[in-house]
């Protein structure tokens, strides 16, 4: 199934609801992607397909310098899964893909 694309995530924290988004593209075979939010743009690391399941790590320093680990299910148009910051319980994550890319100006 194909991730590539932007999607925009909701993350359900003890905080609060935070909002990214995330650009996925295949380059030479391999998955990269960024990830965008709370003024910061960060890149992925570890991204994994496999069968409907997308794996991904990145590192943020707002609201707070943490580093997260995703797992989350893709069907179509939605994801769905979890956010984990080390030791801390894991946060509920949906997304949707976008149907246009963000345009930079």
């Amino acid at each position: 199934m194909p991730v590539e694309g932007t999607w925009n995530l909701s993350v359900s924290t003890p905080i609060g609801r935070i909002g990214a988004v995330v650009e996925l593209r295949e380059q030479d075979g391999l998955l990269t992607g960024v990830a965008r939010g709370a003024e910061e743009e960060v890149p992925l690391s570890d991204i994994t397909l496999d069968g409907d399941r997308l794996t991904w790590k990145q590192a943020v320093t707002r609201p707070l310098r943490l580093n997260l680990t995703f797992d989350v299910t893709v069907d179509g148009d939605t994801l769905q899964g979890t956010s984990r910051a080390g030791r801390l319980p894991p946060s509920k994550v949906t997304g949707e893909r976008r149907s246009e890319p963000i345009r930079r100006t």
